[in-house]
């Protein structure tokens, strides 16, 4: 599942996270989204509006889109559930409910199989309950 939480560090991350949601609602969300990383160091309003003409958005709607209080106020909803589980960068990856801190992917293996061993006990505790 993909939330938003646009770092304030980054002058135009909130209106990214906006923009991309505006493309969203045009079936575009990934495709702006890639875009907008691979233009993260060029970032402004006519970027945006540049990449939604590369990606043939209907320009009237986008333009209405990235105006609409809802989109602000469902990136304003992540931001405040991330804050609540303790997100403090991104990406943050979230394994059975707990923030994983790995960066590697040998890190993120290590934290699932642990999450798996930890559920495996569960399981064998509870059976051992019922029995």
């Amino acid at each position: 599942m993909f939330k938003n939480f646009p770092l304030r560090k980054h002058a135009f991350a909130k209106k990214a996270a906006v923009a991309a949601f505006a493309a969203r609602r045009q079936g575009k969300f990934w495709e702006y989204h890639d875009l907008l990383f691979e233009n993260v160091d060029t970032l402004s309003d006519q970027k945006f509006r540049q990449i939604a003409r590369e990606l043939n958005l209907d320009m009237e709607r986008f333009e209405k889109d990235i105006n609409d209080l809802k989109i602000v106020a469902r990136i304003n909803q992540d931001i405040r559930l991330a804050a609540s589980m303790g997100v403090r960068a991104t990406p943050t990856v979230f394994i059975n409910g707990r923030v994983s801190r790995g960066r590697t992917l040998d890190a993120l293996q290590a934290d699932v199989e642990a999450e798996l061993e930890r559920a495996r006990k569960n399981s064998a505790k509870k059976g051992e309950q019922k029995g």
